[in-house]
């Protein structure tokens, strides 16, 4: 286990290194355009020339990626282009609201798909066509259409949670979690959908395998089979959705930000996209980045537990 265990640390770092290197090279332009923004139209040629100098814009993009990368080892983020607010603060503000999201978001989809994929692969019948017809009709319908019905519906027509803005655990922690329902809503019926197809495609085809006959002539209760073997045994496929769905979950979380109002990491990401910001891009890069090597990790390491052979593949 530690041997596994280190091995996804290492490729968790050879991924953050790469896909920074990758994202700081696209999102480098012409410096002068930067400095130009953060000047604005008026400034001189001689300010501009000034303002590339001093934010280092007239250096090699390795250079610069080299500067940057030295900078996170120290824990130095940098600041902002724009508002000179450190890169570090900016987070600090924002990573709870987007973190609250997804982590609920999360572990809702990992309870609830296990419960409605395994249900359905043994029981079948209605139940097993209507969660197929239901994955379609979720995953083929985009969030940000199912946060406007759910604002309609439970916000305006049954006001019963707040259609926009965001409370702080700390002022109003009831608050907090009514600001919470809707968004966290809005990203987990497209992620359950496909979950929960996965895990019931997982245990069927553990169903179908020798040994579980094998167990259940022994005389062995279904419940058992199914919780003490079967699971098991389907855990590492099932868990590789979860993974997926980190990646979609944050992508998803940046626009349902916008539509909730909440000041979480989608507008920052937005934002500074828009304006060129390389500090704050990259701070929002690697907080993705780190969410999706954490997640990959916990779900190799539990499926790891639940199952030995899945440390092997």
């Amino acid at each position: 286990m530690v041997r596994f265990f280190l091995k996804q640390v290492m490729s968790g770092l050879l991924l953050t290194v790469v896909v920074t290197a990758v994202t700081f090279t696209l999102v480098f332009s012409d410096g002068s355009g930067i400095a130009r923004r953060v000047l604005g139209t008026n400034a001189t040629e001689e300010q501009v020339t000034a303002k590339v100098h001093e934010l280092g814009l007239d250096q090699p993009v390795v250079v610069q990626y080299g500067k940057w990368l030295s900078g996170l080892v120290r824990g130095d983020l940098g600041a902002s282009y724009f508002t000179g607010e450190p890169v570090g603060a900016m987070l600090t503000t924002r990573v709870p609201v987007t973190l609250a999201i997804v982590t609920i978001a999360l572990l809702l989809t990992l309870i609830l798909s296990v419960l409605l994929g395994v249900t359905a692969a043994v029981r079948g019948g209605w139940l097993d066509q209507l969660l197929q017809v239901v994955g379609i009709v979720g995953a083929s319908i985009p969030n940000f259409v199912i946060a406007i019905a759910l604002i309609f519906t439970f916000a305006i027509a049954v006001p019963l949670f707040p259609a926009t803005g965001y409370v702080s655990p700390d002022v109003d922690p009831a608050g907090w979690a009514r600001s919470l329902v809707l968004p966290v809503m809005a990203v987990l019926i497209g992620s359950i959908a496909g979950s929960a197809q996965q895990f019931r495609g997982a245990v069927i085809d553990v169903l179908r395998q020798d040994f579980v006959r094998t167990l259940r002539s022994r005389g062995i209760s279904e419940r058992a089979v199914i919780f003490r073997h079967v699971l098991r045994n389907a855990a590492a496929p099932g868990m590789t959705i979860l993974s997926i769905q980190t990646i979609a979950l944050l992508g998803g979380v940046v626009l349902i930000e916008r539509i909730f109002a909440m000041p979480g990491m989608g507008l920052l990401a937005n934002s500074s996209a828009l304006q060129g910001d390389i500090p704050a891009v990259m701070g929002c890069v690697l907080f993705t980045i780190v969410v999706v090597v954490v997640v990959n990790l916990l779900v190799d390491l539990l499926a790891g537990w639940l199952n030995p052979k899945a440390r092997l593949s």
